[in-house]
């Protein structure tokens, strides 16, 4: 799966000046270097891995670069967030902030566990947030945050909204003024979303989340096919740089398995105007620009904001409608004018 995702390696380059033997060391020296710095670069793009934002086995980087809380347990294979017992919480957080403007997350991930169907819980999130291992009750977390995150939520807490199937990976910007509704599964302040089979795979599950350019995706892998579902594309997000990365999952009366076995953080090289390479993104409040409010996605089961364009098919069909109508109301108007003659014939 990892081939798949990320396949380039490089060497430098070197003055003609130098030795032959001279040469093939310092070749020698910078493909390790290279090898141990780029060595994964998404889609085989100008897309470099940041080691200092990433989480990878053997997980050296736990305890410098990554602090844990609450019930995380790292092991040489997973990172398990919290075990398959009820009322357990567990957090992992990145200690280095973030200050790329344009990036990609993909999340490695596992939910397993013995409940049944829909016997099981809560679900795990993930994070990009100004303050970190903050404690509470969402999935783990503050309700309150500042930032971005994504939930997948495993159970479904609001028996009216049976409009949706469980489990559901959504995603939600805050300022730190509307906290995130636990009860209703956050209804009320998603910006979109996707039912996903996540749980008790026979394979690892994946979860991408790019944020360029104001543009928020978010994609998803768990048929491991090695390729990308789309679940969420948004416009209109605003995200500051200098923001923390974390993971965080909760059980309660049920519970699961919640395993991280690796999160991997490319920074995108994307072109910036001079009026945004001016601005200082630290400053920047979360936001989203919508065409409707949050609170309307209530009664929208797609999480869809933005009406979709006009593709060709839908084109040629509203075009196909409007000429059946023109037909159907020509036919109608030459009956209606035939009978009329026939009538006024009658009185002469």
């Amino acid at each position: 799966m990892d081939a798949g995702r990320s396949a380039i390696r490089g060497v430098g380059l070197f003055g003609a000046a130098v030795s032959s033997m001279d040469l093939r060391c310092l070749a020698l020296l910078s493909l390790l270097h290279c090898v141990a710095v780029f060595g994964d670069i998404t889609d085989g793009n100008a897309e470099h891995l940041k080691r200092e934002h990433s989480l990878m086995k053997p997980y050296q980087g736990v305890g410098s670069q990554w602090d844990f809380s609450g019930s995380t347990l790292v092991t040489s294979q997973y990172v398990r967030l919290t075990p398959d017992e009820r009322s357990k919480q567990g957090s992992i957080w990145n200690t280095v902030p973030c200050f790329l403007k344009d990036w990609e997350m993909h999340v490695q991930f596992r939910v397993h566990g013995l409940g049944k169907k829909n016997l099981h819980g809560d679900g795990i999130a993930i994070w990009y947030t100004k303050e970190r291992l903050q404690l509470g009750s969402v999935f783990g977390n503050q309700e309150h945050f500042v930032g971005l995150a994504i939930f997948l939520d495993t159970f479904r807490n609001d028996l009216h909204g049976m409009d949706r199937s469980f489990p559901y990976i959504s995603a939600m910007v805050s300022n730190g003024s509307v906290p995130y509704d636990h009860g209703k599964d956050g209804r009320s302040t998603e910006l979109g979303g996707c039912t996903a089979e996540i749980r008790n795979k026979d394979h690892d599950t994946y979860l991408a989340i790019r944020y360029s350019k104001g543009r928020l995706t978010i994609m998803v892998d768990v048929d491991d096919r090695n390729e990308w579902k789309e679940c969420l594309d948004i416009a209109g997000v605003r995200l500051p740089t200098g923001y923390f990365f974390g993971a965080s999952a909760a059980t309660g009366d049920l519970s699961d398995n919640h395993d991280i076995i690796s999160m991997k953080m490319y920074q995108l090289m994307v072109e910036h105007t001079p009026e945004e390479d001016s601005l200082d993104w630290s400053k920047i409040e979360p936001s989203v620009s919508l065409l409707k409010s949050p609170k309307d996605n209530i009664d929208d089961p797609t999480g869809n904001f933005r009406s979709t364009p006009l593709t060709g098919w839908k084109v040629f069909l509203l075009l196909l409608c409007a000429l059946l109508g023109i037909v159907v109301c020509a036919v109608v108007g030459a009956v209606v004018f035939q009978r009329q003659q026939e009538r006024n014939k009658r009185f002469y």
